[in-house]
């Protein structure tokens, strides 16, 4: 199931894609929140919910997905949990080439720096270092501590796609990287979600890329994730207790602008960037410069 955040009649709505349409499920039960966040928190994960509601749409309900204003795909996650330097290739072309991490480097993303799919990603006034990064994040569908390897993808209510985009001389002028990472609107989140069911285990195995007006600049595959998402949800959940609707955020492989020899390649407005990966889809935003 592919699930779809909206704006309609000048609020949120949740829908199913069903090829090229749309089922709204707002207009089948109007006592259905419009974000999934809630609709997991009040289900403890269970989105049969949802495909209940779309297997009694009637007719009026579908509308066309080409044309659809799309919202975030969970309105209002509690975290961002980002996971930075999880493919070899990337660490060996950054700073940290020669301190291979031998444990999950995180930090936090606060939701004003995400937009969803087909809206600009802001290009700050203060910088011109926006670099791209190709993500796949996961969203957690149901309370979870202290998880397992052997249980840890029984929290995960569906995959999505992600842009971490990051202004890089704000990430270097301290030891922290949250400031370069935090940036108003300089991060991308969707199109939707797809269910776990739709993928391999763990979204193992799936090719990831991105792409500049085009050209591709990173291409990868999840396989090559040195802390795959089973053992990072067993680290994260020794100290933070995952909530649903928190999303996660799984590192970038290597292709950065930064890294770019002999010049590094920057967002910059007028640019579209795409992320694409297998089994679940595309996510488009232009960028646009800060008024």
């Amino acid at each position: 199931m592919k699930i779809i955040g909206f704006e309609a009649n000048g609020a949120l709505h949740l829908g199913v894609v069903e090829g090229d349409q749309v089922i709204d499920l707002q207009a089948v039960d109007k006592g259905l929140p419009g974000d999934l966040g809630e609709v997991l928190r009040k289900s403890n994960g269970d989105l049969s919910v949802l495909t209940d509601t779309a297997k009694r749409a009637p007719a009026s309900a579908r509308r066309p997905l080409n044309g659809a204003k799309f919202g975030l795909p969970v309105a209002r996650p509690g975290k961002v949990i980002c996971l930075g330097l999880n493919y070899l290739e990337h660490v060996k072309e950054g700073s940290q080439r020669d301190n291979i991490p031998k444990f999950p480097t995180i930090f936090m993303r606060a939701t004003t720096s995400l937009v969803p799919h087909g809206q600009p990603i802001i290009r700050p006034k203060v910088s011109e270092t926006l670099d791209y990064e190709a993500e796949l994040i996961f969203v957690i569908g149901k309370r979870a501590k202290h998880l397992t390897l052997d249980n840890a993808y029984s929290c995960i209510a569906g995959y999505s796609c992600g842009n971490e985009g990051s202004v890089r001389e704000y990430q270097r002028k301290t030891t922290q990287w949250d400031m370069g990472k935090n940036f108003d609107r300089t991060g991308g989140f969707g199109p939707w979600i797809v269910t776990p069911d739709e993928l391999p285990p763990g979204a193992k195995g799936l090719n990831i890329q991105s792409r500049l007006n085009g050209q591709v600049m990173q291409s990868d595959n999840t396989a090559n994730m040195m802390f795959p998402i089973a053992e990072t949800l067993a680290y994260v959940t020794q100290g933070l207790t995952l909530e649903p609707g928190d999303i996660v955020f799984t590192g970038t492989p290597s292709g950065v602008g930064h890294a770019r020899k002999p010049n590094p390649v920057w967002m910059k407005p007028g640019d579209t960037c795409e992320i694409e990966i297998d089994g679940i889809g595309v996510l488009v935003n232009p960028i646009e410069a800060e008024k």
